[in-house]
């Protein structure tokens, strides 16, 4: 491997480990050489490649906080509004699975216990009889409570709520998907994709450990032909889900523009690492969403 520029490596190494660098040259060495690298193989490729990568888990990160957002307000508002019960999370009955209702309400209470939101802190200043069991003690209505829950959790009761509770297939529509499943595993696998890029975890050659799916229907443009097998477990597929949400909450979001420019900036970046495809930008997903 050559080093084109000895002050750009010796810099890169005094702050990223060797054990975190070596992921993004492995494809680089000739297996049938004694483990040499490839011929012409410069350290400039690994910084791109690591660049690259950083900028990409930036704007992902970045678009899936407006995925989050939005789904703690749908799902507060449509429940709520549905119910007229501000405590309706607590409600054993909407949910399919009783046990997994029980570890989602302690979730959510500790998540709120370990706050430190003003207006989680004062709640709990001011309330005696809180208690982080799931029934005793006083509950904050489900605005409060649920505005500090983690992606994770938020996922977990979607995906309980009742098949045939409208409000969940309403949720989805809010979200340009008319099947509520598809959401369920959408924001599922996106959730799995936020702890990665919030752990600053290499996205590069990575394979996630559960697929998205092909929507069934969907309000939006999608993409020409569906997502094989192999793309439903890689980065791109998630990006693709990111991009299709987030221009369905804000037709205005420029998660794609974004994604785009960052490409043109490093066009030497083999983009089939990440699962894309030949002319992936011709997309119809990749394009500006028009309601």
């Amino acid at each position: 491997m050559s080093f084109p520029d000895m002050g750009a490596a010796t810099d890169l190494f005094s702050r990223v480990s060797y054990s975190r660098l070596k992921y993004y040259w492995r494809d680089l060495i000739d297996e049938d050489a004694d483990g040499n690298f490839q011929e012409d193989t410069s350290f400039q490729t690994v910084i791109d490649r690591y660049t690259f990568d950083h900028k990409f888990r930036v704007i992902l990160f970045d678009a899936i906080e407006t995925i989050e957002v939005a789904l703690r307000a749908k799902i507060i508002n449509h429940m709520s509004k549905a119910t007229g019960n501000g405590l309706w999370y607590l409600d054993s009955s909407l949910f399919e699975d009783e046990q997994r209702h029980i570890d989602f309400v302690l979730d959510l209470k500790y998540e709120f216990e370990r706050s430190t939101e003003p207006f989680a802190k004062n709640y709990l200043a001011e309330h005696d009889d809180w208690d982080s069991k799931i029934t005793e003690g006083d509950n904050p209505d489900a605005w409060l409570i649920i505005e500090v829950a983690s992606f994770g959790t938020l996922s977990k009761m979607y995906k309980n709520l009742k098949n045939q509770l409208p409000q969940r297939s309403t949720i989805a529509n809010d979200f340009g998907l008319y099947s509520a499943k598809d959401f369920s595993n959408w924001i599922e696998v996106i959730s799995l994709m936020r702890n990665i890029v919030a752990h600053h975890s290499r996205l590069w050659n990575r394979s996630l450990s559960k697929k998205i799916s092909n929507p069934k229907g969907k309000r939006f443009p999608w993409l020409n032909s569906e997502l094989t097998e192999i793309q439903k477990k890689k980065p791109y597929a998630v990006a693709c889900a990111i991009a299709y949400l987030c221009k369905a909450v804000n037709s205005q979001h420029r998660s794609t523009t974004a994604i785009r420019e960052l490409c043109y900036e490093y066009p030497n970046i083999t983009l089939n690492k990440y699962g894309f495809p030949v002319r992936w930008e011709t997309e119809p997903v990749w394009k500006q969403c028009t309601r």
